[in-house]
């Protein structure tokens, strides 16, 4: 398998994945809003990265991050905000290698940590996440604004 940074032809790969993310967390999203998460992954301005893994030449799960700041290090930290594979190729380490390709990156660019959240129901992911990473003490909170 293969780790790397997303390319504008990779869409037509990407789209259906992302389908099945957002079908996976009971989600929609307007066309426009994918169209322009797509466009964000290629404005640098944005900092918004992409990553794909293939798997004999097929683009078989992504990943997306961007970098956040924080008042406690000078240090930005990687958050990891999307994670798929295609249920297809689950379970013969695409996830765990898009995860340390995320690492790598966070790594290599400076950031002193890669984080990010799952449902708590997503039992499946966090077999994986914890096999790859170490449980955060705290909990998140929210208010969500419509």
């Amino acid at each position: 398998m293969l780790f790397r940074e997303i390319k504008e032809s990779d869409r037509s790969a990407w789209l259906p994945l992302w389908e099945g993310y957002l079908e996976f967390y009971k989600h929609s999203l307007s066309e426009s809003q994918t169209e322009l998460t797509w466009k964000r992954l290629f404005d640098y301005s944005v900092r918004l990265h992409g990553f794909v893994v293939e798997k004999d030449g097929e683009v078989v799960g992504f990943a997306h991050c961007w970098f956040s700041h924080t008042t406690w290090q000078d240090k930005a930290d990687l958050y990891l905000e999307d994670l798929f594979v295609a249920p297809s190729a689950r379970r013969r380490g695409a996830g765990e290698l898009l995860i340390q390709g995320c690492a790598d990156f966070a790594k290599s660019s400076g950031s002193s940590r890669l984080y990010w959240q799952t449902q708590r129901s997503n039992e499946s992911a966090q077999k994986l996440y914890n096999k790859v990473s170490t449980l955060s003490e705290y909990i998140i909170f929210e208010q969500v604004f419509k």
